[in-house]
């Protein structure tokens, strides 16, 4: 029995000698370590990949989030866009509105400078400078193009003329002021051109 015992602990120190070194004997079981660094790797790279699946519900949540700001920033300059154009269009109407008065507060003044009455000329003078006051407050401009080259989209042509020194296609007379609202012509001047 000796015998055995001795053969015993010589196979189990011969064993012990010809195991990897990676291999530990614990109560005569192997463990080895590669599994324990393999298991670890897996939960590595579990983990790795919550992470990398956070981060792309992250990207995708930011890129919305962009998105969302830049369709309210495009629909807040349109909204501003379309007021200031609704503004525009309400003085012209106004204004449209008031220019027969003024033409013809023009012409009584231009009647009643040849001969008439100072006190209706001077009513008339301070009525129409109110009222030209009042249109230049809602933005609204006359202008005068005597003496300009014609041009149609400024300009309406009610006839032609001649006049000396004038080369043909120039504004010679204004019949009537023209009025615009920034840069929309809301009334083309009234003009006779040069032939």
């Amino acid at each position: 029995m000796a015998e055995q015992a001795a053969d015993s602990e010589q196979q189990a120190a011969g064993a012990a000698d010809a195991a990897p070194e990676d291999e530990v004997i614990v109560d005569a079981e192997v463990v080895e370590e590669d599994e324990s660094a393999e298991a670890e790797g897996d939960e590595v790279a579990a983990e790795l990949d919550e992470l990398a699946e956070a981060q792309r519900e992250r990207d995708n949540y930011l890129e919305l989030a962009q998105r969302a700001r830049a369709d309210f920033e495009n629909y807040r300059r349109r909204v501003a866009g379309e007021t200031a154009e609704a503004e525009r269009r309400g003085r012209a109407a106004v204004a449209k509105g008031l220019l027969p008065a003024i033409d013809n507060l023009e012409r009584a003044l231009a009647a009643d400078e040849s001969g008439g009455a100072d006190g209706l000329a001077s009513g008339v003078r301070l009525v129409l400078e109110e009222m030209r006051g009042a249109l230049e407050r809602a933005g609204v401009h006359s202008y005068d193009p005597a003496g300009e080259r014609f041009d149609p989209n400024l300009h309406e042509a009610i006839s032609t003329g001649a006049a000396e020194g004038a080369e043909p296609g120039t504004v010679i007379e204004t019949l009537e002021r023209g009025y615009r609202v920034d840069s929309q012509v809301i009334r083309p001047a009234r003009v006779v051109v040069s032939g």
